[in-house]
């Protein structure tokens, strides 16, 4: 899985972030998405796909 953010979507939600800490962060300044791990592992893989599935603002792409 690799994983893909577009800050400029990114509406500072943080569901991503409640989802999947290891994988999502937000910066302090703006709560923009930071995305810490680009290709998480298969145990991340349901929740990496929730979080890009519950994002208001459709800024997590997945591709396989």
């Amino acid at each position: 899985m690799k994983v893909i953010v577009d800050e400029d979507k990114c509406c500072g939600a943080g569901q991503c972030v409640l989802l999947a800490p290891e994988v999502f962060d937000q910066r302090e300044d703006d709560g923009i998405v930071i995305l810490l791990d680009d290709s998480p592992g298969p145990d991340q893989h349901a929740v990496v796909r929730e979080a890009a599935a519950v994002c208001p603002g459709a800024a997590i792409e997945l591709a396989d």
